[in-house]
């Protein structure tokens, strides 16, 4: 079995305030400070483009998404007084996706199962 082969990723996008680029820029500092102290976190940063964020993040399952958000809640949460969160995708296969359908039903989320792929 591949050290991936139940790895699980996030994908949110945020609209930012008219203004409040810079004040989500810091607030992305903030996040990547607190994720630096998870070790099931395969890779985590962000791109803009133009008033839209995205942040691109992978952990190794559905247990290491679920330390994740508890670690940065209060970010998320500072998130909302800057922006918006327009979107947001979780990826990854069934067995996992299943255990993050109940603890995040109140969030706006689509679930993608994986189906096929290739590891390098």
């Amino acid at each position: 079995m591949s050290k991936l082969s139940k790895a699980v990723s996030i994908h949110p996008y945020f609209k930012i305030n008219s203004g409040r680029t810079d004040d989500f820029k810091a607030l992305m500092g903030k996040f990547i400070e607190s994720t630096q102290t998870e070790p099931t976190c395969l890779y985590y940063d962000f791109s803009i483009c133009g008033d839209m964020a995205f942040c691109r993040e992978a952990y190794i399952d559905a247990n290491a998404v679920l330390a994740h958000l508890g670690n940065v809640g209060a970010h998320i949460e500072a998130s909302g007084e800057v922006s918006e969160m327009v979107r947001l995708e979780i990826h990854g296969p069934a067995a996992e996706l299943a255990k993050l359908k109940e603890p995040l039903a109140e969030l706006p989320v689509k679930f993608y199962e994986h189906v096929a792929g290739a590891q390098f």
